[in-house]
């Protein structure tokens, strides 16, 4: 039985005068060790990009379907289907010796030697055993609504309570959150807007809505967040971070070639503030 189901309606985006809705369930479970290994490990992979190899994923996958009762996944063919998103988070301390969290714990302080207060912060935290940081891993197919996001985190800060209500180790004082960008260069973006079609509103509804939508501005640094919950987060977080990733791509860009430049981000928050950050993105990304 699924935790949760959740519908909504996706506009079809083909340019006819006809708004097509359809309805997509989403059923939100504790990931299932039976089931989800080869799906998570995809995701996990997606989700650190070309720098996964790091991270020993089948251990790291391993290691988040030990733990079904905290974490959610998001499927929409049932609990033997493949699920769609995931949502977990990993006591860094009290597996502060397997091999996936000490090669995260190494890479997160080289990644942020250029910023010194991340790094001293980061240093203390991984140094010490009192307060104990949580490792938050959020990710899901490129399809899927942002709007599944907030539901997921409600119901980990709920299994958190409940966890630590049984003597569970996930009494956390930081949360570290992992997630995705690309940078486009000022040449990309002109060219990006310029090619882009214009389209005419189709019906009222979408009139209205285009009306309201606020233009992008280009970030100064030109890094873009794949996830828009990140801004949400990102609010909350005392240290963030951007960077790119160690190995090198498989075909490097030229001057002339255009692809999505994928880079990673960090963002430290304290745990105190996650309750705070839940409720706000609900009310960011509400269903409508």
């Amino acid at each position: 039985m699924s935790k949760r189901k959740q519908s909504t309606n996706e506009d079809s985006d083909d340019g006819s005068s006809d708004v097509s809705l359809i309805d997509v369930d989403f059923d939100f479970f504790d990931p299932n060790p039976n089931v989800d290994y080869h799906a998570i490990k995809r995701l996990l992979s997606q989700l650190f990009q070309r720098d996964a190899d790091l991270f020993h994923l089948h251990e790291l996958t391993e290691l988040i379907l030990s733990q079904p009762a905290v974490g959610t996944t998001i499927k929409t063919d049932g609990m033997e289907s493949d699920p769609y998103a995931i949502l977990t988070v990993l006591n860094m301390h009290v597996h502060k010796d397997h091999p996936s969290i000490k090669a995260l714990a190494a890479y997160y302080l080289q990644k942020s030697s250029h910023d010194a207060a991340l790094h001293g912060t980061l240093q203390t935290l991984f140094s010490q055993t009192q307060n104990h940081v949580g490792f938050v891993f959020c990710e899901r197919l490129i399809n899927m609504p942002v709007q599944v996001i907030p539901p997921m985190y409600k119901m980990l800060t709920d299994e958190l309570k409940w966890a630590v209500g049984d003597n569970e180790p996930y009494n956390f004082t930081h949360l570290l959150f992992v997630s995705r960008t690309y940078h486009l260069t000022a040449d990309e973006e002109s060219f990006l807007s310029s090619s882009a079609p214009a389209k005419l509103p189709t019906s009222k509804k979408s009139k209205k809505a285009k009306n309201q939508t606020q233009p992008v501005v280009r970030p100064v640094d030109g890094i873009y967040s794949f996830h828009p919950e990140d801004e949400v987060t990102r609010q909350a977080a005392t240290h963030t971070i951007d960077y790119t990733f160690s190995a090198a791509p498989a075909e490097p860009r030229d001057k002339d070639a255009f692809g999505l430049d994928n880079r990673g981000r960090l963002m430290l928050v304290p745990a105190e503030q996650l309750s705070t950050l839940v409720t706000k993105m609900a009310e960011v990304y509400a269903v409508s």
